[in-house]
């Protein structure tokens, strides 16, 4: 009889934890806060950034050529520098998005609750928008990134 209540506790217990608690790789694909990183004590912007890119590939991926492309097309677009801008400020960001487009970017491909900067100059929100645009869309070229090179 005992045995009988221990199983059926056991199997309550894990049918409530199901239906509360989401799943780890749930939570992980929807982080309240993604890609909350500090840049380290005398770290290169250049290496925050690619560790912006693995942490926004590993969230919101996968996508085709996984963080060694998503970097290697940010190396190219904008060196890595979260501020760069195209001389007349066109485009704007670690991946060099239309000044025109990136509020609706934004929008489309980002929520509230994340806190993120709506600054296209915002490392940590442009490689999310980017990443997120590039897996709904279906690849860099469906998404306006030639990957020549990368």
């Amino acid at each position: 009889m005992q045995r009988r209540v221990r199983t059926l506790l056991l199997v309550a217990v894990l049918v409530v934890s199901t239906l509360l608690l989401p799943s780890p790789a749930a939570a992980g694909r929807h982080p309240h806060h993604p890609c909350e990183l500090t840049r380290r004590d005398g770290e290169a912007i250049q290496h925050f950034s690619e560790r912006l890119i693995r942490c926004a590939v590993g969230v919101y991926g996968p996508i085709t050529g996984g963080a060694a492309r998503a970097i290697c097309i940010a190396r190219r677009e904008s060196g890595l520098i979260p501020s760069a801008s195209s001389p007349k400020g066109k485009y704007l960001g670690l991946y060099q998005h239309s000044a025109t487009y990136w509020p609706l970017r934004f929008t489309t491909y980002t929520q509230p609750s994340w806190m993120l900067s709506s600054s296209a100059l915002s490392g940590r929100s442009n490689a999310i928008v980017t990443v997120r645009m590039v897996r709904a869309l279906g690849g860099w070229r469906r998404a306006g990134w030639p990957v020549k090179a990368c």
